[in-house]
């Protein structure tokens, strides 16, 4: 191939076909790279554990100058440092000196160095014994800067993304580029640009390759869409430790109303997933052992906190899971037929407040503590659906038309097809999603919605009881998150704490309510002498037993050992929860009652007495 024209005809092949040309270079006679490049790539690779000796250096070289030119300085210096150093502590965290510890050791290292500065400026940077002060001074300080978490995890991250173009090339996802990286409490995040025709389903797809590149542990990394929706773009989210590896106990109470987020459990970066349940119809879904349960105790635990709201609750495992609440819910029915009558009374409800609504001229009701809100709380939906399909239609009216006028359905079950869920159109009406671990793949879409499997919301690959996914206005993107814990302690504290202050329903509520439980009855203490009018009302023992109270008052004396259930007692005395509870606190302030066990009563014996 000696001539001119044919070495371009090849070349003219060569491009065609694709192939990239090859220059091979003779080493022979090439001098070898200096000793300065190597050590210069050395100290820039390594810079941030070299930053105490280079701080040190640059100190030294500015006390110099400053004794040479300025020495009548040194009281600017000591007066700026302590000032700076001030500054620090309080102002830190406005420059990203999150913890008070990063604060203290930045203002302490100002100060020091200022301070040194000072001396040196005076007397001159090299009079014994200022080298030495500077050598231990800088020895001292490099030990909290080498052993801090957050730079060691931002050096590491630096170097991995330094080599991020071989893993893209390895992953294949060639010409994707790193925008930015932050370091957070847990792990790390990277904001990826993506090279032409790739999507963040290519990067979803390839997650595992992206693990083993990153050389981190197996489910480590996340996927999400990045806030400006660019087809393009997408964020990586990788996992140092797993925050949700053990259980995370409640907190108690996150709100006083029900206008107000319900925090139900950190996400992974310890953000606290808070969602309103205003005006939303839940649904609450995952297999067997997921958590639904624990996080149906999460929101009646906030709930019996808010003053605005009243709860209502079907639970027809015969109230295994919700009796513990029983103190703060207004109703608990455990029996089909309890159920039926409690949904149709929030239809009444619903109507009633809707025309009151149309008479008033408004539009929506506004909670408060006298105009609350009804919250209905059913667990497994699915039982509710097979031994009480008549009540089907209620449950549907009320996600039709329960919005505006504040009353909301909770639903948990495991699967809900539209069976599970009555034949109706309640599914559809569940605008947020609260979806556990799941068994099968499809079942994400069954429970978020058709095309969020294939768009990031793996629930199938959640791996520990109380995890979960929330779809909801607030939270478009599947972060996980891990309902808190709520043990017999927290129920116990948080009934002691709220029972006695629940609200009641509003007049318009219930006068739509028929049957003696819409009015609270009149209480009179047995034990007073004389009632409003100055008459006497007698004690317990002679009590009209046709009155709620002495209904009350008989069923307390009757009651065996055990003590009898509230649920029981509702029914012998056709008073609402709250009204009950009031009379039996009352009972127990005399010391004519007692209360056995959760949710069981009896009158007190002279073996109580002694």
């Amino acid at each position: 191939m000696t001539s001119y024209r044919q070495m371009r005809r090849h070349a003219r092949h060569v491009r065609r076909s694709g192939l990239q040309p090859i220059m091979v270079i003779n080493a022979d006679g090439q001098f070898p790279t200096p000793v300065v490049v190597i050590l210069a790539h050395w100290a820039w690779r390594y810079r941030s554990e070299l930053a105490p000796a280079a701080a040190a250096a640059a100190s030294l070289g500015a006390g110099w100058w400053l004794h040479t030119t300025h020495p009548h300085w040194w009281p600017y210096l000591l007066t700026t440092s302590a000032v700076t150093a001030w500054a620090l502590i309080t102002f830190g965290a406005r420059i990203g000196l999150a913890t008070l510890a990063e604060r203290i050791y930045a203002s302490a290292t100002t100060f020091a160095a200022g301070e040194w500065l000072a001396v040196a400026c005076l007397f001159g940077p090299f009079t014994s014994p200022m080298p030495q002060v500077l050598g231990v001074g800088a020895l001292i300080l490099a030990v909290p800067w080498w052993g801090h978490r957050r730079r060691r995890a931002k050096v590491r991250v630096e170097r991995i993304l330094a080599a991020w173009p071989d893993i893209s090339q390895a992953i294949g996802l060639l010409g994707s580029q790193v925008m930015s990286a932050t370091v957070d409490l847990w792990g790390w995040r990277a904001r990826l640009r993506l090279a032409r025709g790739q999507t963040i389903a290519d990067v979803t797809a390839r997650i595992p390759a992206i693990e083993s590149a990153l050389g981190t542990f197996r489910g480590a990394l996340r996927v999400y869409p990045t806030g400006d929706d660019k087809a393009n773009r997408c964020e990586l989210r990788v996992l140092d430790t797993d925050p949700h590896a053990e259980a995370i106990s409640w907190p108690g109470p996150s709100a006083q109303s029900i206008t107000r987020p319900v925090d139900l459990g950190p996400f992974e970066d310890a953000e606290p997933c808070r969602v309103s349940f205003l005006r939303r119809h839940a649904l609450f879904a995952g297999t067997t052992g997921a958590g639904k349960s624990g996080g149906l105790n999460v929101l009646i635990g906030t709930l019996a906190a808010c003053q605005d709201v009243v709860v209502w609750a079907i639970d027809l495992k015969k109230g295994m899971e919700l009796r513990p609440w029983a103190p703060c819910l207004d109703r608990l029915a455990t029996t089909p037929g309890e159920a039926a009558a409690l949904l149709a009374d929030a239809v009444a409800i619903v109507q009633a407040r809707a025309a009151w609504l149309a008479e008033t001229g408004r539009r929506v009701w506004e909670p408060s503590p006298d105009l609350p809100a009804l919250v209905i709380v059913i667990d497994e939906y699915a039982e509710l659906a097979d031994e009480a399909p008549a009540a089907m239609s209620e449950t549907d009216s009320i996600a039709r038309l329960g919005r505006a006028v504040a009353v909301t359905l909770i639903a948990a079950t495991q699967r809900p097809t539209q069976k599970a869920m009555g034949q109706g159109a309640v599914r559809s009406q569940m605008d947020m999603r609260i979806c556990f671990r799941v068994r099968e793949r499809r079942d994400v879409d069954l429970i978020l919605g058709q095309g969020m499997l294939a768009a990031g919301w793996n629930a199938h690959a959640l791996n520990a009881p109380g995890k979960f996914l929330v779809s909801a206005p607030e939270h478009t993107t599947p972060r996980r998150a891990r309902a808190y814990l709520v043990t017999d302690d927290d129920v116990a504290r948080t009934v002691a704490r709220c029972a006695t202050s629940r609200p009641q329903l509003d007049d318009v509520s219930r006068g739509a309510i028929p049957g003696p439980a819409a009015e609270p009855a009149a209480w009179h203490d047995p034990g007073d002498t004389q009632d409003d009018a100055g008459e006497g009302v007698g004690t317990p023992d002679d009590h009209d037993t046709t009155t709620p109270e002495g209904a009350l008052w008989l069923a307390l004396c009757t009651a065996p050992e055990e003590g009898a259930d509230i649920a029981e007692l509702i029914r012998l005395t056709a008073m609402s929860r709250a009204t009950l509870y009031r009379h039996l606190a009352q009972h127990a302030q005399a010391g004519r009652a007692i209360q056995v066990s959760r949710g069981r009563w009896r009158a007190t014996t002279t073996e109580d007495a002694r």
